[in-house]
């Protein structure tokens, strides 16, 4: 059985990032980066499912600039077997990435493509289920107990009254949650045979995947600053505030 796992390269979470002086974007210019958290989860429930037998191939793949390669070389660091580089150097929303996955899925025949449930750097929580309509395959999405057998995918998630579980026949698609696994870190050998994987680059127009943004981005800003809370008396002043202040009864 093979896994497909998408990653993506984003900001680092430890960084805290900026609106650019003109309003126009986010300045990533000379901070650090590395793949997304939640596709490391990805990367390492994938792993895993290899180590137990379950699966033969792990293949990741990303879109994005020549510096994604080094995202991939970490995933191939951390127990994947090969990657696919997506070279692109435009804006790439949600509906373009799952274009690029669909092509992608179709020439690899993966049984299963595991991803973050979201990138942290536009939150969108889309493109599973955008790949999942497209290929018109079975989803289960903030996976957070994966299990196969019998030729079925079970999936434990979380929802708003408690656990689900989902049975679904293959070929499917998952989103991971933060609770599936604990990723492990890239050790210096693995590290130094990851840079002799195979890793294969291709275009968009390679796959035929119209990736036109269909979003238009106004301007970016940092949220205002919280104002200072203030102490009161009694309940009757709170209550006060709350009606003449806030106007929220």
């Amino acid at each position: 059985m093979k896994i497909l796992v998408p990653v993506k390269r984003v900001v680092d979470y430890n960084v805290k990032v900026r609106p650019k002086a003109d309003g126009t974007g986010v300045d990533i210019a000379n901070v650090k980066m590395s793949m997304n958290p939640f596709d490391e989860i990805a990367v390492e429930e994938a792993v895993r499912m290899k180590e137990a037998g379950t699966a033969t191939e792990v293949v990741v793949v990303t879109a994005g600039p020549a510096a994604a390669q080094e995202t991939l070389r970490t995933a191939l660091a951390l127990g994947a077997d090969r990657a696919v580089h997506v070279e692109c150097d435009m804006e790439l929303q949600p509906l373009g990435v799952a274009k690029l996955l669909k092509a992608v899925a179709e020439k690899e025949a993966p049984q299963i493509i595991i991803l973050g449930k979201q990138a942290i750097d536009d939150d969108a929580n889309q493109t599973g289920q955008m790949l999942a309509a497209l290929l018109d395959w079975p989803q289960a999405t903030f996976a957070s107990k994966v299990t196969v057998a019998d030729g079925k995918l079970t999936v434990m998630r979380e929802i708003d009254g408690g656990m689900e579980t989902l049975q679904m026949s293959l070929p499917a698609v998952i989103t991971t949650d933060l609770r599936l696994n604990e990723p492990r870190y890239a050790t210096l050998p693995n590290i130094m045979k990851a840079k002799k994987k195979p890793l294969e680059s291709m275009k968009p127009e390679a796959l035929g995947a119209d990736i036109a943004p269909r979003l238009s981005f106004l301007s970016f800003a940092e949220p205002p600053k919280r104002q200072a809370g203030v102490k009161v008396a009694d309940v009757s002043e709170l209550l006060a505030k709350l009606k003449n202040e806030a106007k929220v009864l």
